[in-house]
């Protein structure tokens, strides 16, 4: 499974370049911006949702905020009977994710360049068995908590997608971070959630866990299931 993804690296080298963080008009919706300009991701259509896989089936698995897409190839390798859906807001790395996908004929894999804040109304409802949040820019700054994308309002639009058994993944290497996710999971309502064994993670790895691993940084998860 890791195998895989690591041979396509040789393949196709990550773009130069990349914004650790990008621009914070990316975490403004689009019905608060003035002026709409070039480098904000469009809305997603629902219509094209499913087309976008070269099996032609809707998601069932979303990873948000995918990167570089280590994990997310890793994982469409592993269960090649779902269909796992990323979002990324940096323009560079959901292009990347999709020539790879395109050129490698990937069958259960696709990534949008999208901004999240935007809503997931291109999803159908309780139609999603897994979403996976590893990793977000923590925003440290107080000034900055504003654009964090984890919200009573994000957790509603992935509680309406989610299928009733389904489960959200969180995970992060920043214990303010993840303080953050069980102060604002509380608020909501909407979920139950628990720190899991290791065997009820099971999951890949992501670029910044194996930086994590390595350099002996904890790492906080949670899994949240839907009150429904």
């Amino acid at each position: 499974m890791e195998n895989n993804f690591d041979s396509l690296i040789g393949k196709y080298p990550y773009p130069r370049k990349i914004r650790h963080h990008a621009s914070s008009n990316l975490y403004i919706p689009i019905n608060q911006l003035k002026v709409v300009d070039e480098f904000y991701p469009p809305l997603i259509p629902k219509e094209i949702v499913a087309e976008s896989f070269l099996n032609k089936k809707a998601p069932n698995v979303m990873d948000i905020g995918c990167g570089k897409s280590k994990f997310l190839f890793r994982y469409a390798f592993g269960n090649p009977q779902d269909n796992i859906l990323g979002i990324e807001v940096r323009r560079l790395l959901a292009e990347w994710a999709q020539e790879v996908t395109t050129q490698e004929q990937i069958p259960n894999t696709w990534v949008f360049w999208y901004t999240a804040v935007n809503g997931l109304d291109f999803i159908q409802e309780s139609s999603i068995d897994k979403v996976f949040y590893f990793f977000p820019d923590p925003w440290p700054k107080q000034r900055q908590q504003r654009r964090r994308l984890f919200s009573v309002e994000f957790l509603a639009d992935i509680y309406k997608v989610l299928k009733p058994k389904g489960k959200l993944y969180l995970a992060t290497d920043c214990d303010y971070v993840h303080d953050f996710h069980l102060q604002t999971l509380k608020k909501s309502g909407h979920y139950e959630y628990n720190t899991p064994i290791e065997t009820e993670w099971n999951l890949p790895k992501t670029n910044k866990e194996e930086f994590c691993i390595e350099k002996n940084i904890p790492i906080f998860r949670l899994i949240c299931s839907p009150k429904k």
